[in-house]
Parts: structure tokens; C-alpha cells; sequence
């Protein structure tokens, strides 16, 4: 009897055995590599108007396998770069993330500051220090790559890609294995000491294939014939800008391999800036060993050639059409690289856009719909009304991000009040026909402006780093720095309205047009990787995307 008890719990404590062992091998399911594509602003409707011309493995393999959510918005002013890319990766908005612009004017000691600016690093591979010392140090709040670094012990690797340094380092967060960016002085990547105190041997082999010159070194032409780009205006457009030595914006731009001789920043307002930033990224991929294990890895992507192009030429350009036609044959190839190395269903991406754009002022003009210029001389006018009437001069520090900042020196030597002056300043510039509101930050709350817009402002405006007015223009109205091409910044659909697609492992197939924002992303992402949201999150898990 007791030799059979003791064989019933031996074996019980064999079974209790096993299973804690299968339990301690059991491995979380996750994808092995998460990659975020962040195309520089992309209006949601280039999905679509340039539907026809793309293939079958880039934007359609995103659209038809994948899941797109049709009606994402910004929830936040102003609508740039900088926040776009902290917002994806944080879930967060300004007014709690703390980067209040691509540049902001310390209200303190009234000088402009730039956001991703650090003179306390050095930059590594380049002597520039104008364009090497960067780093996340203004960024308060964590990323999503921060916490799968955290959630992984800092297994997981993270690295960030981009031709702008702003857009590789913020969505890469404070603790990446790296984080690079393009140097016009020299056509190379480079980083900062905040990551390493050389390049790794990757990056320099990259650099050293003299890439971006051989991409431009057939000049730049249409990839189809350009009758066929009937979704834009024609070549020659008077409110298209002109690239490098051109005389004109019309293709083809024959000296394109001259004019990056000259001046290496050419590159970025064509679609082989983009080329270069994929094939680093897949370059990031085999020197990283990304997704080479069963610990999840993360490649932060921006596109940004797609903006570049934009600001150049404007939505409307045969340029613009072109760079997204070649983008797609650029993702197609990267999801191909993709599938072969990492395995196909084996990683999960996702695309969005920082921003979108608005039409250019004289392609709406040609075509009666309402549209101009904002605050021409707004700031030297402002100052002049205020002089007049409270006897200081250039009381106004700045005008930036469609916010106003006071100078806090000359208020205090003048013995004025904040608030008087602010108060007065509103008044007189609500009397310019092309603002649609004027507020004070402090006072959006109890004011009439109406939802979203109301939310938005509150959503931007980080109390430390932001203006003392925010200003809302007109529909269509754009800085009068935008006489050709366009640019972005506002509340409008132009702006604010982005495509967002998921696709591969954990996701599921279909769309959808119910109501998302932009801070959705993190935390989705976060959810299919069962990892913290991001310590300043305001966003939700997009549910129906990994159906949970």
C-alpha cells in the first residue's frame, strides 16, 4: 500500500515537473520584427487617386491583406513633423510629450530651440555638428520602441531610419540600438555619441557604396510615359517650385547628378531619397541581425522624400506622383527583402503618415476655390500695434507654429502685464480677414471655438514649450513662405486626415471608417506585443485590428 502511494506521488510529481518546465519553455508569441513606416505627408487620398497606377506587392499588397482604417485624424495643432512622428510612437500628444514643434522659442531666454538639437553629444561620422549633435533628451515621455526595449530586458533591438534627424531619433526613443540620419555635407548616415561613439562597421560599409550618387546619376524622369499621369496638373505649373539648377519644374531633370555635386541635399526632393532610406533599412536589418531570433526587434522608417517633394511641387505635380508611383516599387521590393529574411508572416508592419498637405494657393485659385496667404508681416505688424499702444517695441518674440510668444525680458523692463498685452494682441488679430479664431492658451476652454478644433488646440499646446496665442486660419490659407509648393500645420482634413494600415502577423484582413487618431498607433502596437503602453499614452487599442 505505501510503495503504491509513493509511485502515485512520484509520478505526480513528475507530471507537476514537466509542466513547469513547458511553462518556463513556452515562449511568448509575438512577431519576430515590428516595422514602422511613417510616409512623410502622405494625404490619406494618395491611397486612392493613385490607385491605378501602382502594382500589386507595394500600397495594394498593404490595402488587400492588411487592415486600413479609412477615417484616422491628428488630434492635435499644429499638424508637423516633429510631433507627428513623436505622437505615432507615444500615443501621446504635445501638450504631455513636450515636443511642442520641430522648433519652439524658450519663453525664458527668448531663443529658438530646435527639438531634437543637443550640444552636449557629438556627432558620429561626420565633423557637422550642426547636423551630428542630436538626441531624444527634449522627448519626456517613452516610445514604444522604449518599452519593448524595457519589456525585453533590452534584448529586443530597436533602430531608427530616416533622412531627417528628427524623424529617425524621436521615433526611436531614448534607449535604441541606434538611430540614424542623412548629412548633406558628406551623402553619408550618421549619428551622435547619445547612441555609440563610432559607426558600426554596417553603416560605414553603406556609406562607403556612394549610394545616393549612383541613384541620381541618370538624372530624374517620369517611370511612365508622362501622358499617363492624368491624376495632376500639368508639367509646368506656375505654383511648382524648382529643383536645383532646373529652369523649370518639368521633367526630366536632366542635371540632377550635377546639382547633388553641388548641393547634396537635392536627393531628399526625390524619389531615390526614399530608395536610399529603405536600402539602409534593410542594410539596419542584416547588420543587426533584426528578426533573426524569437526576441521581437523594431526598424522606426521614415519616407521622407514624399514630403520634400510636396513642400517643392505641391500635391498636385507630376513630380509628387511620380515619387509615390516609385515609392510603391520601392515597398514592393521591401516587402519582398522582408519576406525572404525575416519570413513572411513573421513580422508586422504598419503605415502611416506625420501629416498631410494642403493644395497648393495657386492650384486652388486656377480653380475658384478659396484660398491665399496668412499672416504676411503678421509679427513686424503685431509689434508696431503693440508699440503704439503700450509704448515697448518688439514686444513679440516670434510667431511660430501658428502660436505667438511674448518676450518675457521686454515685458518685464516695460513693467507690463501678460495678460493685458496678450488680451489687446487677440483683439487685433482677429481684425485680419484671413483668421478664422485667435485665443489665448490659457483661456481655450471657456472660449466659442467649436469641436475638434477646441480639443486640438488644448491637445498642442505644451505649457512650458508652446506661444502665448494660439491662431487658427482660414480654410486653405497658407504662410506666405509657400508661394510655390505648399506645406501643412492646421486642424483641416488636408492635414490632419492620414492613412493608417496594419499588415502581417497578429493582424487581421479588412478596413474600416469608424473614427481613430493617430495616438491609436502605440498603443495597438503595444496590445499586439502584450507589452506597457508608453508611459504619457492617451490613445486605445485599435481592437478591431488584432481582433481582441
Amino acid at each position: 500500500m505505501l510503495r503504491n502511494i509513493s509511485i502515485a506521488a512520484a509520478t505526480l510529481l513528475s507530471v507537476v515537473t514537466i509542466n513547469a518546465q513547458k511553462n518556463r519553455n513556452t515562449q511568448l508569441e509575438r512577431p519576430k520584427l515590428v516595422v514602422g513606416l511613417v510616409v512623410d505627408q502622405m494625404r490619406w487620398d494618395y491611397l486612392y487617386r493613385f490607385y491605378g497606377k501602382y502594382g500589386n506587392d507595394g500600397f495594394k499588397r498593404l490595402l488587400n491583406t492588411g487592415y486600413s482604417l479609412n477615417n484616422v485624424h491628428i488630434p492635435y495643432v499644429p499638424t508637423i513633423t516633429a510631433l507627428g512622428h513623436t505622437c505615432i510612437y507615444t500615443g501621446s500628444v504635445p501638450a504631455i510629450h513636450g515636443i511642442a514643434g520641430n522648433d519652439w522659442t524658450d519663453k525664458e531666454t527668448g531663443k529658438g530651440v530646435y527639438c531634437t538639437a543637443d550640444d552636449s553629444v557629438q556627432p558620429v561620422g561626420t565633423t557637422n555638428t550642426k547636423t551630428g549633435s542630436h538626441s531624444p533628451k527634449n522627448l519626456w515621455s517613452t516610445t514604444v520602441t522604449d518599452e519593448l526595449r524595457l519589456a525585453t530586458n533590452f534584448q529586443g533591438k530597436v533602430v531608427g531610419v530616416s533622412l531627417k534627424d528628427r524623424a529617425s531619433i524621436l521615433p526611436a526613443g531614448h534607449t535604441p540600438n541606434g538611430a540614424f540620419w542623412f548629412d548633406d555635407s558628406t551623402g553619408n548616415f550618421i549619428t551622435s555619441t547619445w547612441y555609440m561613439n563610432d559607426l558600426p562597421q554596417w553603416v560605414k560599409s553603406f556609406n562607403s557604396q556612394n549610394l545616393p550618387e549612383k541613384l541620381v546619376a541618370n538624372g530624374w524622369n517620369t517611370l511612365l510615359p508622362i501622358n499617363e499621369y492624368t491624376e495632376s496638373a500639368p508639367d509646368n505649373s506656375s505654383w511648382e517650385g524648382l529643383l536645383g539648377s532646373a529652369k523649370t519644374p518639368t521633367f526630366p531633370y536632366s542635371n540632377l547628378a550635377k546639382d547633388y555635386q553641388t548641393k547634396k541635399d537635392n536627393i531628399r526632393y526625390t524619389p531615390f531619397g526614399n530608395t536610399l532610406t529603405l536600402k539602409l533599412a534593410e542594410a539596419s536589418v542584416e547588420g543587426e541581425k533584426l528578426g533573426g531570433d524569437t526576441i521581437t526587434d523594431f526598424l522606426a522608417i521614415n519616407l521622407a522624400s514624399t514630403d520634400y517633394a510636396g513642400h517643392k511641387f505641391g500635391p498636385n505635380s507630376i513630380e509628387v506622383e511620380d515619387v509615390y508611383i516609385r515609392l510603391d516599387q520601392d515597398l514592393a521590393e521591401f516587402f519582398k527583402y522582408l519576406d525572404s529574411k525575416v519570413g513572411k508572416g513573421e513580422y508586422t508592419v504598419f503605415l502611416s503618415a506625420d501629416h498631410g498637405g494642403a493644395h497648393s494657393v495657386g492650384f486652388l485659385k486656377e480653380h475658384k476655390i478659396p484660398t491665399g496667404f496668412f499672416g504676411e508681416d503678421a509679427e513686424k505688424n503685431l509689434n508696431q500695434k503693440l508699440k503704439e499702444k503700450f509704448g515697448a517695441d518688439k514686444l513679440v518674440n516670434a510667431i511660430d507654429n501658428y502660436q505667438v510668444y511674448f518676450d518675457r525680458k521686454v515685458l518685464a523692463d516695460n513693467k507690463l502685464e501678460l495678460d493685458d498685452v496678450r488680451s489687446f494682441a487677440v483683439k487685433e488679430i482677429e481684425k485680419d480677414p484671413t483668421v478664422l479664431y485667435a485665443v489665448s492658451v490659457d483661456k481655450v476652454q471657456e472660449s466659442s471655438i467649436p469641436e475638434p478644433i477646441k480639443q486640438r488646440i488644448i491637445n498642442g499646446i505644451n505649457r512650458q514649450r508652446s506661444g502665448d496665442i494660439q491662431l487658427i486660419s482660414h480654410d486653405s490659407m497658407l504662410p506666405p513662405y509657400s508661394k510655390t509648393g505648399t506645406t501643412h500645420s492646421v486642424w483641416n482634413s488636408y492635414d490632419s486626415h492620414i492613412p493608417l494600415i496594419f499588415m502581417g502577423w497578429g493582424v487581421k484582413q479588412g478596413e474600416s471608417n469608424k473614427e481613430y487618431h493617430m495616438t491609436d498607433i502605440a498603443p495597438t502596437v503595444s496590445s499586439l506585443l502584450k507589452i506597457q503602453f508608453p508611459s504619457g499614452n492617451v490613445g486605445n487599442p485599435i481592437t478591431e485590428v488584432i481582433g481582441k
